[in-house]
């Protein structure tokens, strides 16, 4: 999809609060691509986020998706356009140096090249990382899928209540084999849990993330947007926000006593070397190249997805087909 028919960063996040309750909403508006945040959404999420993160009118901030699912991940099709481009002003958007003309990005190839991709990620600018810095109450509002980048928020927010039907993971340890977010991952769901998602690619249903410990409260569909206003209001009632902003440094400071920061710097090192990474002689491999997209992301994912066990699908309609 070219980029001037892709809706506006504004189209995509909304952003709404309630002085009298000061409770913000978050929303991701484009339900016909699962909430696909596209580069400019995303710079817009963190920028939303920052602005909250000061606003006194601001105490909880619940994050939410349109439509079915919550979401399955940024805009793949736009990622490999920009990053496929020559075109480096298209590329230098993503680090918020669009008009830079004075601006030369490191070599295709080169080292330097995939490791600050990977790098800026763990950057609370980029978007990715952007609600693990937040000092206010969060709450995340999940149902239907919720992987790749939405899987992030996730991690990242203090409070996940998921419909019944929500399903967790990242594509990416089928595709690529590392998530930004691997070591904040491992420490919530324990890394027994963890590898088996890891290393068979699975998702994990709500009930099973309940069970470790990664989200607070499973209901069924209809009553999910009730239970996250019910714990909204609740947070919005609780200690001062100043005693809020303290008990956020307690729980980061924990988390970087853990590694958190250290651990999604880590991942981007990774990533960056799976460039040396070669296929397995049988040929099993999806690697995202030119011949992925010439037959059409979508096809080749169902394509790749068939091959496993149904429980073991990303897609719901995969699930529900026979082995």
């Amino acid at each position: 999809m070219p980029q001037s028919e892709r809706p506006s960063p504004e189209e995509i996040v909304l952003y709404d609060k309630d002085p009298k309750t000061r409770i913000a909403t978050i929303t991701l508006n484009r339900p016909e691509r699962l909430n696909a945040p596209t580069i400019g959404a995303r710079l817009r999420y963190a920028d939303l986020l920052h602005r909250a993160n000061i606003d006194d009118e601001v105490k909880v901030l619940v994050i939410r998706g349109e439509g079915d699912d919550w979401g399955s991940g940024v805009d793949l099709p736009e990622f490999m356009e920009v990053y496929g481009s020559e075109d480096e002003e298209a590329r230098l958007q993503d680090f918020r140096l669009t008009g830079a003309d004075d601006v030369r990005l490191p070599p295709r190839g080169s080292f330097r090249e995939g490791s600050q991709n990977g790098q800026w990620f763990a950057d609370p600018r980029s978007g990715c990382r952007s609600l693990q810095d937040f000092k206010k109450i969060s709450i995340l509002e999940v149902k239907g899928y919720c992987y790749g980048w939405h899987f992030y928020q996730a991690a990242d927010a203090d409070l996940v209540i998921s419909s019944d039907d929500g399903l967790f993971g990242h594509a990416a340890f089928r595709y690529a084999g590392f998530g930004p977010r691997m070591w904040t991952w491992a420490m919530m769901m324990g890394i027994r849990r963890f590898e088996e998602m890891v290393f068979t690619g699975r998702p994990f249903t709500a009930a099973e993330m309940y069970d470790c410990n990664f989200v607070n409260k499973v209901v069924p569909r209809d009553q999910l947007e009730a239970e996250v206003a019910k714990y909204a209001l609740a947070c919005s009632r609780t200690r001062p926000t100043d005693i809020v902003h303290q008990q956020k440094i307690f729980f980061n400071m924990m988390k970087q006593f853990q590694g958190e920061y250290m651990g999604s710097m880590l991942t981007g090192l990774f990533e960056t070397l799976g460039n040396y990474t070669r296929p397995d002689s049988d040929g099993g491999d999806v690697v995202l190249n030119d011949e992925v997209f010439d037959h059409g992301l979508s096809n080749t994912v169902k394509d790749n997805d068939s091959r496993f066990p149904p429980d073991f699908r990303l897609s719901r309609s995969g699930r529900r087909k026979p082995e």
